[in-house]
This record gives structure tokens, sequence and C-alpha cells, in this order.
């Protein structure tokens, strides 16, 4: 177990990252926070679940979002893993941001599935993710 006053900055952040993406993954699955759930489906452009009325979202799509959470609470045990999980994450939605840009909303290749709020959300989190693993190690080091 990390002691807390040992965690770096990079770690903290890997940390709170981590937690927003656990918490919006349990979120994905309540009533009232995700509208139109009864839409819900697996996977797919069919469900027309929304979460916070804004981010298109379906059984997967809320999955994914509680793995990226637990990676990144398995990764901040350590600055070179919390790293990792900012910068690799930061690129995985950087190009979940051009995936979306690219494909047909309504078209099979939309399995996820994505939104235009999505789709600029995704933008924000993969250049927010990079910029706070590439800042915070150099504070590291």
């Amino acid at each position: 177990m990390v002691d807390v006053r040992t965690r770096t900055p990079l770690q903290q952040a890997a940390l709170g990252v981590a937690a927003v993406f656990a918490l919006v993954g349990v979120l994905g699955f309540i009533p009232g926070i995700t509208t139109n759930y009864d839409t819900m489906t697996f996977a797919g452009h069919h469900s027309e679940a929304m979460l916070l009325g804004i981010f298109n979202v379906s059984i997967l799509h809320n999955l994914v979002h509680l793995l990226f959470g637990v990676a990144g609470f398995l990764a901040a045990r350590t600055a070179s893993g919390a790293r990792a999980y900012l910068i690799g994450g930061g690129a995985v939605y950087l190009v979940l941001w051009l995936y979306g840009l690219v494909i047909d909303k309504t078209s099979a290749a939309n399995f996820v599935p994505l939104n235009g709020a999505d789709d600029w959300l995704h933008l924000v989190l993969g250049l927010g993710m990079i910029g706070l693993g590439v800042g915070l190690a150099r504070r590291v080091r």
C-alpha cells in the first residue's frame, strides 16, 4: 500500500482521473442521471441512453469507463505507471476523438456508441491527460 504522503503529484493526478472515469462508469448505470435509460443497449448506435442528457452511452461504454478507472487506480501505484496511464490514455482518447469524427454515427462502426458531445469531450480528455502526464512528470525528475 502506498503511503498517501509519498504519492507524487503525477500519481495524485492519475488517481483523480481514474476516480472520475470510475464515477462516470457508475453514473451511466443510474436512471435519471442517464436519460432514456430504458433504451440502453449493450453496444451499438441504437442506444439512446444519454449520460447527463448529453453523452450517448451503452452498457459497453459504461463498462469501458469503469475498466479505464480501475486501470488508472492500478497504474497510479507508481509514478511511472501514472505517467504511462495519463499519456497513453490521453493518446487513446485522441484516437477516439479522430475515430468519432470520421465514422458515420448511424453505422455499425459506431459500436461504443459515440455522439458529437463525446467526440469533443474525448479531445479535451486526450489533451488534458497528456498535458498532466508530461507536465507533472517534469516535476518528478
